[in-house]
């Protein structure tokens, strides 16, 4: 590890293969291939942020550099070459960002300083990190270079986002895809960083930390970095404190605020989410845990509680599992649309806060919810007089509006039950002006290409000015008209032409007619610079 810093990130930086978290088989086999001298032209490093790309391709550099031999590296006492380039001052060693340097001129530069050969190291390396962010000409000028290189020279590419880099470039290169940290070994290691530092953090603090890393060492390591700054005159990092440093709150509070929810007690929830708001939790934080529990009472059967899940202790565990005993998954799938789309919501609403208070009050007013619980019950009961009792009393605590409203008895008029039929495109355009919906309409026309078109199923062409949200409101209008489910799809055949298009070539072919007439052409020649605007088509024949 290197010392150079107080920075938890970079003092502990590893600075050879065994110093590696998680990464073990892949430091072995580089360090084969450069053992059996079956270097590769290039090596490519993929994986999230934190996870060792830039500190491998450091080390790679070393190995094939030191002045001891790949044999005997360095590790306490760094020669000449591995100290510079652990200080990144190597003159042989370039380190270049790719995203402020990603010009075709910045590479055509590149290859023509690596013609020459290295100074005072066996091998000239060039660590482009980042590198999906150079350009497309970029990328070209390097293939050649690329495929055949000098033996002296050795490129390392790392990235972020793999499918972003060519794949001519990809198959090129050695490619190392590094996985996320597991959560128990990421845990012994803040752990051990924690004791080197004297620090006073509790294992159920480490354990949210190696949570909110997300398989991340770097971010695992400033994480506990801000933790242990935090302390002051021997304190104790716990959970609790953890948790207002890092924004964090305690899940045992959203799972009450679930158990409240499922019962309809609106006071409760809305003051629980409160409680968490006060505490610092942002929406947009709030809803992604609120799906997490989602996912686990769906799937808590799956589950298990060992070293590598941090996310639920035995305690949130038991009451989520008693959560899913009593609720049908049917309704967990509505409840977690609902929160994909306040997600969204969000962004547009300028108070995100009365958002998620909406969006809870919506979900007790879910009628297909209170429905699906009341269903449950029927069935755990064999005694009528239990069972009525029981879902009276849902009733009761869930308010459901809808269903108090389908109570009253409603006199539908014909209009609302009668159902219409829709026999051809043609007939779905005269109902649309009908109906005064004069946006689907000129949609209708302008830009949909009809491909099928049968009752119950209307199949159309891709079309790029098409509105975004057409396909959704004409389901809606077809349902509110005709009383039944349609599917509209997409398709990839090419399609007739748009009504208005249609027209326009008609109108085209009728103006050329026109213009073939003897009359028109007679005016033409008494008044050259005329120019046929519009026509009229005579309804009477001549004599």
């Amino acid at each position: 590890m290197t010392n150079n810093s107080t920075v938890l990130a970079l003092k502990y930086r590893p600075v050879n293969f065994d110093q590696l978290i998680g990464q073990e088989l892949i430091g072995e086999t580089i360090y084969n291939s450069i053992k059996l001298n079956k270097v590769p032209n290039a090596y490519l490093l993929t994986g999230i942020r934190g996870t060792g790309k830039t500190s491998i391709a450091r080390i790679i550099a070393k190995v094939l550099n030191c002045k001891n031999g790949f044999e005997n590296l360095c590790k306490d006492n760094f020669c000449e070459n591995c100290e510079a380039i652990t200080n990144s001052n190597h003159i042989d060693i370039f380190e270049l960002d790719a995203a402020s340097q990603s010009s075709v001129e910045n590479t055509r530069e590149l290859i023509e300083f690596s013609r020459y050969a290295p100074t005072s190291s066996k091998y000239k390396i060039y660590i482009l990190d980042e590198c999906h962010m150079l350009s497309k000409q970029a990328w070209a000028s390097l293939l050649k270079t690329l495929e055949e290189p000098p033996e002296y020279l050795k490129f390392i590419f790392a990235t972020t986002e793999i499918r972003k880099v060519p794949i001519t470039i990809v198959s090129r290169c050695q490619r190392f895809d590094l996985s996320r940290i597991k959560s128990d070994q990421l845990f012994q290691f803040i752990k051990k960083i924690t004791e080197k530092e004297k620090g006073r953090v509790t294992d159920e603090a480490l354990k949210l930390i190696v949570k909110l890393s997300e398989g991340s060492v770097r971010d695992a390591l400033s994480l506990l970095d801000r933790g242990l700054l935090s302390n002051s005159q021997g304190e104790e990092l716990d959970l609790i404190k953890a948790q207002k440093i890092y924004g964090y709150f305690d899940k045992s509070s959203l799972i009450e605020l679930f158990q409240n929810l499922f019962k309809g007690d609106e006071n409760k929830v809305i003051n629980i989410y409160r409680k968490i708001y006060e505490a610092g939790v942002e929406p947009k934080i709030f809803l992604n845990d609120f799906l997490e529990i989602l996912y686990f009472i769906k799937n808590i059967s799956s589950i298990k509680l060992d070293g590598t899940n941090f996310s639920l202790n035995d305690d949130e565990f038991n009451a989520i599992d008693k959560i899913s005993r009593t609720i049908n998954p049917k309704d967990i799938i509505l409840f977690w649309q609902f929160t994909i789309d306040t997600i969204d919501e969000l962004d547009i609403v300028a108070n995100p806060n009365l958002c998620v208070e909406m969006f809870l009050v919506r979900l007790m007013y879910l009628k297909d919810f209170k429905d699906s619980v009341i269903t449950k019950d029927k069935l755990d009961n064999t005694n009528n007089e239990k069972k009525t009792s029981a879902s009276n009393k849902i009733v009761d605590q869930i308010k459901n509006i809808a269903q108090q409203d389908e109570i009253k008895p409603k006199i539908k008029s014909q209009e609302t039950t009668s159902k219409l039929f829709i026999n051809n495109f043609e007939e779905l355009i005269e109902l649309c002006i009908k109906k005064k919906e004069i946006k689907l309409k000129y949609e209708l026309e302008s830009n949909v290409n009809l491909v099928t078109f049968v009752e119950g199923r209307i199949e159309i062409a891709f079309n790029e000015n098409l509105d975004k949200d057409f396909i959704k409101e004409l389901s809606n209008k077809l349902y509110e008209w005709t009383n039944t489910r349609w599917i509209i799809s997409l398709s990839k055949k090419k399609g007739l032409i748009s009504k208005k298009q249609e027209e326009k070539t008609n109108k085209d072919k009728i103006f050329d007619n026109v213009k073939k007439n003897k009359i028109y052409n007679t005016v033409l020649e008494i008044l050259p610079d005329a120019e046929l605007v519009e026509f009229k088509k005579n309804e009477h024949k001549d004599d």
